[in-house]
């Protein structure tokens, strides 16, 4: 019994859809400080350094006073920029990462919205994160903004090309487009290790879809001063980054569904189901973030040339070949 008994079967799921997706929007906020504490942690301590450790215990709240800091900082607009987009661009960078969330399985029966074309809904957001940059780009009218805002939309669509085929391969494995059945199809094994190609590739195109170190050339300090984001001060320049973050929490939430079995993960004695199923679904996405991490503070920045060389005779090759191979594959399992 409930507090909505009396009300219709459309207001009850209303309800809790729209509860499900405040609790997911405030855990992916809740979540950013402690991101953005790990970025530095891990940064310092691949370079041998203690990295923030003043404010608060293990500089936990350091993302709080650089908060406060960014706050007090001079807003300054440029006079020439077209200030509704120059203003509106930062803002609507929350609205892909949020979206996706919602067709994204966090445990059994704990998902937003159980589309049957779920995964459809998330390469329609990973195409419309690049409009944001496009837009601070010219928006500033700054030429070394427009050039990073340019960059990032060639580099954008040459690596969703690639990864979108990697999704096409995990939907003719599963036979569906839903992000639940996927997740189901991988109870025994994840697509990992039966689709090591796709997984490979997505990673990759993953890193350079959300802009992340080598692939990070649309705001290229030494060739562009900053590049999209150059025009941006206080907390406009804040956003962009915080939006960055939370494209990576998603993006990594999607590569946990599509290739490392979801919510599936060892039974745990003594401790509900969905519970387990929810740790594990985190365990494996803070992993993938760990690895968004470590690879900026690793591997060099490419060159553009060889950012572009890589993935259109490389990853892009390679995905349909791996496609064509999945069709086969999935044919003749069909019809033995």
């Amino acid at each position: 019994m409930t507090f909505l008994d009396g009300f219709s079967p459309t207001v009850q799921h209303w309800f809790w859809t729209s509860l499900t997706m405040i609790a997911i929007v405030g855990g992916m906020l809740g979540v950013l400080p402690v991101v953005i504490w790990g970025e530095r942690k891990v940064a310092a301590h691949i370079q041998f350094r203690p990295g923030p450790n003043r404010i608060g215990p293990f500089g936990l709240l350091q993302p709080l006073a650089d908060v406060v800091k960014l706050f007090f900082k001079e807003d300054i607009t440029p006079t020439e920029a077209h200030k509704t987009l120059y203003l509106l661009a930062p803002l609507i960078s929350f609205i892909p990462s949020f979206v996706t969330f919602a067709v994204v399985p966090v445990g059994p029966n704990v998902i937003v919205s159980d589309l049957n074309v779920g995964i459809l809904v998330f390469l329609a957001m990973s195409s419309l994160s690049v409009y944001t940059i496009v837009l601070a780009g010219w928006a500033s009218n700054n030429k070394y903004s427009l050039m990073g805002a340019l960059r990032s939309s060639a580099q954008m669509i040459s690596y969703e090309l690639s990864m979108g085929l990697t999704v096409v391969a995990v939907v003719l494995a599963t036979g569906s487009l839903s992000t639940v059945a996927i997740v189901g199809a991988q109870s025994h094994f994840w697509y990992a290790f039966t689709q090591p190609i796709a997984f490979l590739i997505f990673v990759i195109a993953m890193l350079a879809e959300t802009n992340r170190a080598p692939f990070d050339l649309p705001e290229a300090e030494a060739e562009l001063v900053a590049g999209y984001h150059t025009e941006y001060s206080s907390m406009k320049f804040a956003i962009f980054f915080m939006a960055e973050y939370m494209n990576m929490i998603a993006i990594s939430a999607i590569c946990t569904t599509l290739f490392l079995g979801g919510w599936h993960g060892p039974v745990v004695p003594f401790v509900p189901e969905a519970l387990t199923a929810i740790v594990w679904f985190t365990g494996k996405v803070t992993a993938l973030m760990f690895f968004f991490l470590w690879v900026r503070w690793t591997f060099p920045r490419l060159r553009y040339d060889q950012l572009m060389a890589f993935g259109w005779k490389v990853l892009l090759p390679l995905s349909l070949l791996n496609v064509v191979v999945t069709a086969f594959a999935r044919y003749w399992v069909l019809n033995r």
